[in-house]
């Protein structure tokens, strides 16, 4: 898909990132740090990315890239925005994450959020969050864009244990 001055799609160059990432770790944990990283920097909208993987009954920071750490290192599933994905195992879009009583405040500056499970058929394998400082950022473009990534994910958490 090109863009209508013939340049390749930001989505596209992203994507492409992701693959790389993906084709070239030799590990779980580059290549999961790879896509953060791939998504963090090639979307200027995402203000903070992490994935976090199923332990147990809580969702665990797997890899992140912003500006700075989250205390939210463990979520019980079932809590905030991120448990309540884990729970339902359908992605969350929350427009503005002052109005959403499930949200937990990683950063002041954060205004919207997107949560995208990864999955093996209907078990939740871990999830894509995406934090905003800005309100309403998350297009159905890329609701999407970040299912296919997820589904990507998924296949990489179902073919590669876990690393030491």
């Amino acid at each position: 898909m090109s863009g209508q001055d013939g340049n390749v799609d930001i989505y596209e160059q992203v994507m492409e990132r992701i693959e790389a990432a993906l084709a070239s770790a030799a590990d779980r944990n580059e290549s999961l740090q790879g896509v953060v990283d791939a998504l963090q920097e090639g979307l200027e909208h995402y203000g903070w990315t992490g994935i976090y993987l199923v332990e147990g009954d809580d969702l665990v920071l797997a890899a992140w890239n912003g500006p700075e750490a989250t205390e939210h290192v463990r979520i019980p599933i079932g809590q905030g925005v991120c448990g309540a994905a884990a729970r339902s195992g359908r992605t969350e879009v929350v427009d503005d994450v002052s109005a959403d009583p499930r949200y937990l405040v990683c950063f002041p500056s954060t205004r919207s959020e997107i949560v995208v499970p990864i999955k093996d058929g209907e078990r939740v394998l871990g999830e894509i969050d995406i934090d905003s400082d800005h309100s309403a950022a998350f297009t159905v473009r890329d609701r999407r864009f970040l299912e296919d990534v997820a589904g990507r994910l998924s296949e990489l958490l179902v073919t590669l244990p876990p690393s030491d």
